[in-house]
C-alpha cells in the first residue's frame, strides 16, 4: 500500500458551506483504480491533514492526473493556501482493518487532495 500525506488550509467560512463540493470531490476520488481510502484530521484553525492511501505508487500517481483538474475546480476555490505535501511512500504497518468502525457505527466522509 501506498500513502500520500497533505497538510490542507481551508477558509473557515467558505468550508462551512462546502459539503456539495468536498462530498462530490471525495465520490471522485474513491472512484479511481486502487484508491484504498483516506484519513482525513481536523488539527484546528482551518488546518487538516489527510492520509490518502493507494494500492501502488502507480495507482496514485494515476489518481492524481484525474483528480488534479477536479481538485481544482472543487478544493482550491475553498483553500486559504496551497496544499502542502508532507510526505508519500509505502506504508510499512497498518491496522486499520481491525480497528476501523463496525457496521453498526456510520463512518465520516472524507474528503482532501489526491
Amino acid at each position: 500500500m501506498y500513502a500520500i500525506l497533505r497538510r490542507n488550509s481551508y477558509d473557515a467560512t467558505k468550508l462551512a458551506h462546502a459539503e456539495p463540493a468536498l462530498a462530490e470531490f471525495q465520490a471522485m476520488h474513491a472512484a479511481q483504480p486502487g484508491y484504498c481510502g483516506s484519513i482525513v484530521v481536523d488539527i484546528g484553525d482551518g488546518q487538516r491533514v489527510a492520509v490518502n492511501l493507494w494500492a501502488t505508487e502507480r495507482d496514485a500517481a494515476a489518481g492524481q492526473t484525474a483528480l488534479v483538474p477536479q481538485l481544482r475546480r472543487l478544493l482550491e476555490p475553498l483553500m486559504s493556501g496551497p496544499s502542502q505535501l508532507v510526505g508519500a511512500g509505502e506504508v510499512v504497518a497498518s491496522d486499520l482493518a481491525r480497528s476501523g468502525p463496525t457496521t453498526d457505527q456510520p463512518s465520516a466522509t472524507t474528503q482532501e487532495q489526491p
